[in-house]
């Protein structure tokens, strides 16, 4: 074998090595998480808890950088024209991604083409409450109220559009009950007007709903995930409550501007999955009614296929629109 030959095939036996031993993306600067709502809801409370934990994995800190306006979408839009150099990362909702195409909304962003998928980083149920005015104790007396009564009820949201009209939509259509639809501008005012008996029925997350609900301000009756809540045990699922076809969860996950190099969306992934197994982190996201899990990109987009199909043929069944 000639010495030309001998220096190919040596150079071919140590390209895998060569491969292998390419360092793995690492951050040399603070990262930037945009969150597309107000501090203190579930979106925000979650995030954070990823920012603090990946700041410790990561070796830079991790800004949280509150992003508000026109139901979430200044935030995307944010995100989605940064720099796709791995130093920006986002706060999806299932709201932006599989309810705001159907509905006209989000009309600067392509969400599924601008962005990409890191990893989920929790889901969270959502919750019945009721003004305790109301003569129901449990969901089936309060299912029995609202069937003998269509269009007396009436339902608060944080907005036509938002993720819980639409899952609201989704338990009259089960439950075959009809209530007139309030929205608000954010959750609070809703949940104000819940309380004083403005309106009488809410669908919450229990991040939002728990203070109020162990203080008596109002009732819950049952949430709408797999099992029950850990927060709020003695509540029965929509499936114990014979509503199985309403079950439903909203989700976060961390995203990144489409373009980001492969090797960072890994590297943050990896975060990000190291961060909601975290005991602490895992602990924190339970007490707000948040469940810590990740996943990988490809599992994320599986999530979204599913979740665009069904809430896209809900809207449409519905024939929900935004003004």
């Amino acid at each position: 074998m000639n010495i030309a030959r001998r220096g190919l095939l040596a150079a071919a036996a140590l390209a895998p090595c060569a491969v292998r031993a390419q360092p793995a993306w690492q951050p040399t600067r603070p990262l930037r998480l945009i969150v597309p709502f107000a501090p203190g809801g579930s979106t925000d409370v979650g995030g954070r808890l990823i920012a603090e934990r990946m700041g410790e994995t990561l070796g830079q800190s991790v800004v949280v950088e509150n992003r508000t306006g026109a139901g979430g979408a200044v935030g995307v839009e944010a995100a989605a024209r940064s720099a796709p150099d791995g130093y920006t990362m986002l706060v999806a909702t299932n709201g932006a991604f599989t309810l705001a195409p159907h509905l006209g909304l989000m009309r600067q962003v392509d969400v599924r083409r601008e962005l990409a998928m890191a990893s989920k980083i929790f889901t969270s149920d959502v919750i019945v409450v009721v003004n305790p005015r109301l003569p129901a104790q449990t969901i089936g007396e309060f299912l029995a109220y609202a069937r003998a009564r269509p269009g007396a009820l009436s339902f608060a949201t944080s907005g036509v559009g938002s993720g819980t009209h639409i899952f609201t939509e989704l338990f009259m259509a089960v439950a075959g009950i009809q209530m007139v639809h309030v929205p608000y501008r954010g959750s609070g005012q809703a949940m104000a007007d819940l309380v004083n008996g403005t309106v009488q029925v809410m669908l919450d997350q229990p991040a939002s709903s728990i203070a109020q609900v162990r203080q008596g301000a109002i009732r819950a009756l049952a949430t709408s995930g797999e099992r029950r809540l850990a927060l709020l045990p003695d509540l029965p699922t929509f499936t114990e409550a014979g509503l199985a076809e309403a079950t439903s969860q909203s989700w976060g996950a961390i995203a990144v501007p489409a373009g980001t190099p492969p090797a960072a969306i890994e590297r943050i992934g990896a975060a990000v999955r190291e961060a909601v197994s975290h005991p602490p982190v895992v602990q924190r996201m339970a007490s707000a009614g948040l469940d810590a899990v990740g996943s990988t990109p490809a599992e994320m987009e599986v999530v979204i296929a599913r979740d665009y199909e069904r809430w896209g043929r809900l809207i449409r069944e519905r024939n929900i629109k935004v003004d």
